[in-house]
């Protein structure tokens, strides 16, 4: 407990001066991209080799390898002008076809045709380790706190994984920009507010302000003609924008398949896979009041290191049973889950996080932000946030966060961070979770009674759970092969949502707490040695 006090003093005093604001990072993420190729390699390459022969071109920066539909690369020139010269060095494949266009994307395909010697190449992950792995490596930590930490650090995305986002977003813009130069494609959403994923999806969005910002000329005589001078909405004109664009990414955009514009849904948007990164893709047109949530998860997960374990280890308590899934319908996303957290945290003592208005009220001038007349104003400068001090453990948090939700009111209350408190309910929904910033807005209105009380009775049985010492204690003398759950691994076992009635989405007869203490505990013995086996492959997406 006390290296846990100095860790969290140690973290209070340099996260808030020590984080960059969002916007500069994003900057310069972007400008990297820039200067950055995708590189199809062939199968068995010699790391050095290829090195050596890109680098006739100019001199690198980063570079790392992956593999996804291939081999690739990824690799960071220190200037634009390399890739240029590159670019020049490669030839066009000859295409038996009058009508081909050849489009000169920085995806570019190698074909080694010296010898490759030794095959020396340290391929990164881009998805993260299945349900079995982590309750494994969980059951080996020697705390809950040290259990939250090695899960997130197995599940967040790397910095690679992050520079072949911004590079996907890059290779985009390029088409982009046959129509609008100054546009910029920036990913939002999980990708850069601290709390994405191996595996998740790449959420961007066409900013065209530059377009109308960046090139007014006070007082000259000239100004641009627009084809698309009035549209009949500004939903009608990002629909026209959209189809362009998405037309021209099928057409013309090397590795981008399955091209849906869905251009009718309540945010218009294009939808692919990026084949060479593995990523889903949603490209959105103007999507402002999205980027400054972003900022705002951003903004918290800074503050303090807990807020990031905590979110980690609720979302992938949460999506192993259930409560969310990767497909849309009445189940809570992971953005209302996140903000579940972050309420939780604004209502300890002392408070763990500030309320969204204070964040508001200690932005300077350049800070001020209003989005089709909501107030989206945070501070940038993280330094000027004084936290409170709080030193609760983190296996505290976890179980209290169980507890406080499990007794929460629901059914009269609504969760508003900007103010911090609970408040009554504006409209009859099974949760209602103010939006941060269109505050007339309900992020959670898709929740149906059911889901929630799923995600209640998970509440009490995991904080009921926690406070069990057969839980608790990690084994003395474990087997040869592997070392039974116990603490957070044993949280994510299939008998937990059974023991709380909601196996399969149904909610099951509740037994008396007498039988259900007694069946857990004999379902936990037994599943010890053989951890989580029936839980679905496909946990690894989101």
């Amino acid at each position: 407990y006390g290296n846990w006090k100095g860790f969290l003093k140690q973290q209070q005093e340099i996260a808030p001066t020590s984080v960059e604001s969002f916007s500069s990072i994003q900057d310069e993420r972007r400008e990297r991209a820039e200067r950055s190729v995708l590189i199809s390699c062939p199968p068995k390459i010699n790391e050095r080799k290829i090195l050596d022969y890109l680098s006739k071109h100019g001199d690198i920066r980063n570079y790392f390898f992956y593999q996804t539909y291939g081999m690739y690369a990824v690799v960071e020139f220190s200037s634009k002008e390399s890739i240029a010269a590159l670019k020049g060095s490669c030839t066009i494949p000859s295409v038996q076809h009058e009508a081909s266009v050849p489009f000169k994307s920085r995806l570019l395909s190698l074909k080694w045709t010296g010898s490759i010697g030794p095959t020396t190449v340290k391929c990164h992950e881009q998805l993260p380790i299945s349900i079995n792995e982590l309750i494994q490596q969980l059951s080996e930590q020697e705390s809950i706190d040290q259990q939250m930490q090695c899960l997130t650090e197995a599940y967040q995305l790397t910095e690679e994984n992050i520079s072949l986002r911004f590079l996907v977003c890059s290779l985009l813009r390029d088409i982009a920009a046959a129509y609008f130069p100054e546009s910029i494609i920036r990913p939002f959403g999980s990708t850069v507010n601290s709390f994405g994923k191996l595996g998740c999806d790449l959420d961007m969005f066409l900013d065209l302000d530059g377009v109308s910002v960046q090139n007014q000329r006070k007082g000259s005589g000239l100004s641009l003609e627009y084809q698309v001078k009035r549209g009949a909405s500004e939903r009608n004109v990002t629909q026209s924008i959209l189809s362009v664009i998405g037309e021209c990414v099928d057409q013309f955009s090397p590795g981008c398949v399955g091209v849906q514009k869905i251009l009718n849904a309540r945010v218009p948007l294009v939808r692919f896979s990026h084949q060479p990164s593995g990523f889903q893709c949603d490209l959105t047109a103007n999507n402002r009041v999205a980027m400054k949530s972003t900022e705002l998860l951003y903004v918290y997960g800074s503050l303090d290191a807990r807020v990031r374990y905590l979110v980690f280890t609720v979302r992938c308590w949460a999506r192993v049973h259930g409560i969310t899934s990767g497909i849309p319908g009445a189940w809570i996303t992971n953005f209302s889950l996140t903000v579940l957290v972050l309420f939780f945290l604004q209502q300890r003592t002392p408070a763990v996080l500030p309320t969204l208005d204070q964040l508001r009220d200690l932005a300077g001038p350049s800070d001020k932000c209003v989005i089709e007349e909501n107030d989206c104003t945070i501070v940038s400068d993280l330094s000027k946030i004084k936290l409170q001090g709080n030193t609760d453990t983190l296996e505290k948090l976890l179980q209290e966060f169980f507890e406080f939700y499990g007794s929460f009111a629901f059914n009269r209350s609504s969760i508003n961070i900007r103010k911090g408190r609970e408040q009554n309910k504006p409209e009859a929904a099974a949760l209602y979770i103010q939006n941060p910033f269109e505050t007339s807005l309900n992020v959670s209105k898709n929740v149906n009674a059911t889901q929630l009380e799923r995600f209640v009775a998970l509440c009490r049985e995991s904080a009921w759970l926690l406070q069990q010492g057969e839980v608790l204690k990690r084994s003395a003398t474990p087997s040869a092969d592997q070392i039974p759950p116990w603490g957070l691994a044993a949280l994510l076992l299939p008998s937990v949502a059974e023991s709380a009635g909601v196996k399969g989405r149904r909610k099951k007869k509740r037994e008396p707490a007498s039988e259900r203490i007694k069946t857990l505990l004999q379902s936990l013995k037994s599943s010890r040695g053989g951890a989580g086996e029936k839980q679905s492959s496909d946990d690894h997406r989101h």
